[in-house]
């Protein structure tokens, strides 16, 4: 087995050194969108748009702008996507075998998000793509024949009454993994399809100690409930006692930097963090070389992107989009500058609003980092936080009175005719409330000058609660949010963050 690691891993290597490609990113771009084009010509969506004559356009990125409108998932699924469930031939040819259903962390039902057999050669095709750029990293070769941990929503699907599966899209993709995987793919399909998260828990608790794991994959949050159980089952200081190899962890879904602490605590040794960006409609980017959690955009894999300025040419003051919003293409985009991101996908998604906000940090290697989402803009008397600044205040909390804090939730209420901030912390480690409460404060007001012109105006104040992680976890458990690839919105409606606080009473 240490030849196949040595065999792979200088596979990997010549693959990479024999890379020639000289397309610029636009040149990519263009592609992609003319094959998406052409695919879809025929359909009911192609035929409405013309895309036909859409094809024959001197400039087809422009008319495509042009004559396409943006949707959003209410407006896409009700004119497109519903029809796509019972009929073929709607936004991409023929009938989707899945439907992924995600509630994500805004709106308040259920997303029902077509999957097609192209889009899961799609998703393969950057996961192959993030397996090439390894080269880059200086990981030893037995990494290469270890098995690889993946925390996936339940992979078992449910049959819906037009003979489509759904289920989340990690699930879905576990449960297409080819059955070679099963050879290295841990914990397994058969434990994957748990659908309780407790019971799914133990019985990978009790089964780690039988698997040699190079790489971990998954949700941070889960993935480190998920590390403490496995500790606590076995009697073990750390996960490296038992998973010696354990060098790789892909992370995503959330912003690792609140976890990364608590991670090298429940660790034996430094291992490589990589960040991906899965969601439910494609996989849009990864990290692909060391030394940064920033990562490339995905540019020729059946993928389109459009990028509409997270400001006043884009977004109203409470984050919805503008009826004429500016759109730019890759090779128009800025540094430093937030975007909301658009996609156009061989799922049948057509200038769709993903509803994150991105920011690049590097265009030469057209690298990325989320920002938050569009929904997550704490903005209700002008103070304008974006998901980003939540974080780092929550950071430098955390290391000001060393302590852990992974997960939180802020929002507006309302008392009277003014505000305050009500914020909820999560953390096992004794903290004083109110010098926590005065520390965030105090950062945000100089870090942010609307919010410190909102702090002498309508928002009077902030109030502060710390829960531990059993309360927690009891929370999600009571909102049917637990286990494997849940995600909690960071920011709150005021509706919503009366009901987490009534729970906590």
């Amino acid at each position: 087995m240490a030849i196949l690691g040595s065999i792979i891993k200088t596979t990997i290597n010549t693959i990479d050194t024999l890379n020639f490609d000289s397309k610029t990113a636009l040149e990519h771009q263009k592609i992609q969108l003319n094959n998406l084009l052409n695919k879809a010509k025929d359909t009911s969506f192609g035929k409405y748009y013309n895309f036909t004559s859409l094809l024959e356009s001197k400039d087809v990125m422009k008319e495509y702008k042009k004559r396409i409108p943006i949707f959003d998932y209410n407006t896409i699924n009700q004119k497109w996507w519903k029809q796509q469930q019972i009929q073929t031939d709607i936004t991409w040819p023929g009938h989707p075998d899945y439907f992924a259903k995600s509630s994500g962390t805004t709106g308040k039902k259920s997303k029902r998000i077509p999957i097609t057999s192209d889009y899961i050669t799609s998703v393969r095709s950057v996961g192959t793509s993030m397996i090439k750029d390894l080269s880059k990293f200086d990981l030893p070769s037995p990494v290469f024949e270890k098995e690889i941990f993946m925390l996936s929503s339940s992979a078992k699907l449910k049959t819906h009454k037009n003979g489509f599966e759904e289920g989340e899209i990690s699930g879905i993709n576990v449960s297409n993994f080819p059955d070679w995987y099963d050879v290295f793919y841990r914990p397994g399909k058969k434990i994957a399809a748990i659908e309780d998260w407790d019971e799914r828990k133990e019985q990978i608790a009790i089964e780690a100690p039988n698997w040699d794991i190079g790489a971990v994959a998954g949700i941070p949050s889960w993935i480190l409930e998920m590390l403490k159980a496995i500790i606590k089952k076995n009697n073990l200081k750390n996960i490296h006692e038992i998973w010696p190899n354990f060098t790789i962890y892909s992370s995503g879904g959330v912003a690792f930097e609140t976890y990364r602490s608590s991670f090298e605590k429940v660790c034996g040794k430094e291992i490589t963090v990589l960040d991906t960006y899965l969601a439910s409609e494609g996989f849009f980017a990864y990290t692909a070389r060391p030394n940064t959690m920033s990562m490339k955009l995905a540019l020729h894999h059946d993928m389109f992107f459009e990028f509409v300025p997270f400001n006043k040419e884009g977004f109203d003051e409470t984050g919805n989009i503008l009826k004429k919003p500016k759109v730019l293409h890759i090779h128009e985009v800025k540094e430093n500058t937030q975007y909301a991101l658009l996609v156009t996908t061989s799922a049948g998604a057509w200038r769709y609003m993903v509803g994150d906000t991105i920011e690049f940090t590097d265009l030469k290697r057209h690298e990325i980092k989320i920002t938050g989402r569009t929904k997550f803009y704490l903005n209700v008397v002008g103070s304008q936080l974006s998901e980003e600044k939540l974080d780092k205040a929550v950071l430098d909390t955390a290391k000001k009175f060393n302590i852990d804090i992974n997960e939180y939730t802020v929002g507006a209420i309302k008392k009277g005719e003014d505000y305050y901030h009500q914020w909820i912390l999560v953390s096992d480690d004794k903290t004083d409330n109110k010098t926590c409460k005065d520390y965030i404060d105090n950062s945000l007001q100089k870090a942010n000058k609307n919010y410190k012109v909102a702090r002498k105006k309508a928002l009077k104040g902030i109030k502060l609660k710390v829960i531990s992680k059993e309360i927690y976890h009891n929370y999600l458990k009571s909102e049917n949010k637990n286990g494997g690839q849940i995600k909690t919105p960071k920011v709150m409606t005021e509706e919503k963050l009366k009901k987490y606080l009534d729970f906590l009473k």
